[in-house]
């Protein structure tokens, strides 16, 4: 009885309108606002500086010293080839790896630690990706300054994010479906297979995406290991060189000539516009098999 009535004090000490709880609203309100107003203010001005540069030539001409005839082929299609690319190498390492950790492995400290490097590794700076990859898959297996070395290197960066969202995913599913599949008589990796996967992939589909989404804006480990800023002709072959949207901007944007600023505010938006695509594919994506799982 005592603990009820000193719960119920300590409640009425903050009565619903108290000047507390405003002061509480108006600084979440601020903190809202202030960061989204930001954003709109950048948006709106690359969208006036790069709207008048963004036409058809601009995306299939290539990379040139004079502004008014530089565009961005090479690094649309380096981009293009570079996630997709990093997609196939990451994503059925990352899927299998957290079916493994979540469905097989036994809880020990082995498998906590293991656990604890993902998540770990998840919060490292890209950068530090990037030195890795240099180290790694440009100068101990010299696969040089190659699109395969740059979706190694992705693929890393992305790996512990994947892993962690198809884990959450499969968390989800509860047990007593996977029970009801072995009572039919599955085994484990059809129960696997027929129920658990299907019923997690809206959540692992939406991770992946956006754990893409991300990737394709990344410029430090593509700079670490040396990814050309202008490159003048498309990848023939995994061991070609190749730039991306990212670097081309922070060549555009590096160069004293305010008509190459402008080509980088285009690029911009359309790296802006492909991340926005990406993201509302994720969310489609998640309606549409969420729906379908019902």
């Amino acid at each position: 009885m005592k603990r009820r009535e000193s719960g119920k004090n300590v409640l009425n000490q903050y009565p619903a309108d108290s000047g507390v709880e405003k002061a509480f609203k108006a600084i979440g309100i601020i903190s809202l606002i202030l960061p989204v107003s930001l954003l709109l203010i950048l948006i709106i001005d690359t969208t006036a500086d790069g709207i008048p540069r963004l036409n058809w030539s601009f995306l299939t001409s290539f990379p040139s010293r004079f502004p008014e005839k530089a565009g961005i082929l090479s690094a649309l299609v380096g981009s293009v080839y570079l996630i997709g690319l990093t997609a196939f190498i990451a994503i059925p390492l990352g899927i299998g790896a957290a079916i493994y950790l979540e469905e097989y492995a036994r809880k020990n400290r082995i498998t906590s630690l293991i656990e604890i490097n993902i998540s770990n590794l998840a919060g490292v700076p890209s950068i530090i990706y990037g030195l890795l990859g240099l180290g790694l898959f440009v100068r101990i297996m010299s696969l040089g300054r190659s699109l395969i070395a740059g979706a190694l290197t992705l693929s890393l960066l992305l790996l512990p994010m994947i892993i962690m969202a198809a884990r959450e995913s499969l968390k989800t599913i509860p047990q007593e479906l996977r029970e009801a599949a072995y009572a039919l008589g599955a085994d484990k990796w059809m129960t696997i297979r027929k129920v658990v996967l299907p019923l997690g992939l809206p959540g692992i589909l939406t991770g992946i995406i956006l754990s893409l989404s991300r990737a394709i804006g990344e410029t430090a480990p593509l700079i670490t290991i040396g990814a050309l800023t202008y490159i003048a002709f498309l990848p023939e072959s995994l061991t070609s060189p190749f730039t991306t949207l990212p670097i081309q901007i922070f060549n555009w944007i590096s160069r004293p000539q305010k008509e190459f600023h402008v080509n980088a505010a285009a690029g911009i938006l359309v790296l802006l516009i492909i991340m926005l695509l990406m993201n509302a594919l994720a969310i489609w994506l998640r309606i549409r098999l969420q729906k379908r799982n019902v």
